[in-house]
């Protein structure tokens, strides 16, 4: 029988958006395959009758539940939808050991445990589950998507391919054997140095507010967020130190979005077309419509003059009409 792993939630509200009156909040827990304890937020609509649709949420990449996905959760809750906003393993106030790692198994893994989750709860109808992936997080849900037929629909919000941006850098600039043996290279020195001394090294948020002049705009909007009242919060990695060093390196040569292309549910990608990011999303729609008999239910969405990280908390700039009514015609 799987174990629970005993977690320190706090119960008190230490969102980064104001709680809705319209909304039932608790605390959950549950359990992956392999065994780590994810905490989670839920949100259910008051005296909604059952059963429900339910949505998963996640993201971004470096994020916990208390920012842009419990925010996406909890309006989908107000709009009828049970919907829940988890932290992924080795993060937040869930489990596993070392903290701030990521994998392109283990989080795909996350979202299949959220939807076991979802399943066998009385209020949900489980053949309406759907999620929502943010950031780093939408590149999971794609591959959970593919990989989990229980998930009926996905939407993808200012999504990134983590695996991409490993291997080849911002916008493909390192796309080469030679860069990625010096990427691998200086990794395992740090592997390497962080066994001798039996600590991992932190590879650091955001930079300090307000961002230094020479530095892209999208490293300005993301500090902006990250390290301001708008976004901070103190268990977010983005916010302060930031993934262990080694923390991202398997995406380096594990591709998540290989067999998007055979995804048979619906999936809605939206991305701002100002985004830095946007290249991600308009790639890999591409990619999963390219002579797949599937391509009818899935859409791209471009907003337009919309950055990156206006579709984490801008309410009037995020479509949640739109999303809505997806997931209304798709669970």
């Amino acid at each position: 029988m799987m174990q629970t792993e005993a977690l320190m939630l706090t119960q008190e509200w230490d969102k980064t958006f104001p709680k809705s009156q319209t909304v039932k909040h608790e605390k959950v827990t549950f359990v992956n395959r392999y065994g780590i304890t994810l905490a989670a937020d839920l949100y259910t609509p008051k005296n909604a009758a059952g059963p429900l649709a339910a949505i998963a949420v996640s993201g971004p990449f470096g994020a916990v539940k208390e920012q842009c996905s419990g925010l996406y959760a909890q309006t989908m809750a107000e709009r009828g939808f049970l919907a829940m906003a988890f932290d992924p393993s080795f993060t937040g106030e869930s489990g596993g050991q070392p903290r701030y790692m990521a994998s392109p198994d283990i989080n795909t893994e996350d979202f299949q445990a959220a939807v076991d989750f979802l399943s066998v709860q009385e209020q949900v109808d489980p053949e309406r589950i759907g999620i929502i992936g943010i950031c780093g997080w939408g590149g999971m849900a794609l591959n959970a998507a593919a990989l989990d037929t229980r998930i009926k629909a996905t939407v993808t919000s200012t999504m990134y391919d983590m695996s991409r941006v490993n291997a080849k850098g911002y916008f493909d600039a390192a796309d080469s054997a030679d860069a990625r043996y010096e990427t691998k290279q200086a990794l395992n020195a740090a592997r390497t140095e962080a066994y001798r001394k039996g600590v991992y090294s932190r590879a650091g948020g955001c930079l300090p507010y307000p961002a230094p002049e020479d530095v892209p705009d999208f490293v300005k909007d993301y500090t902006a967020y990250y390290k301001t009242p708008r976004g901070y919060h103190v268990r977010s990695l983005n916010s302060n130190e930031g993934w262990n060093t080694i923390g991202t390196m398997s995406f380096l040569n594990q591709p998540i979005l290989q067999y998007s292309n055979e995804i048979r549910s619906a999936v809605l990608m939206i991305h701002g077309e100002k985004a830095h990011s946007c290249y991600f999303s308009r790639d890999a729609f591409a990619d999963m419509v390219k002579d797949s008999p599937y391509a009818a239910n899935k859409e791209l969405l471009l907003i337009p003059n919309a950055s990156h990280t206006d579709l984490y908390d801008q309410v009037d700039i995020i479509p949640f009409d739109k999303i809505d009514a997806f997931f209304r015609n798709n669970l």
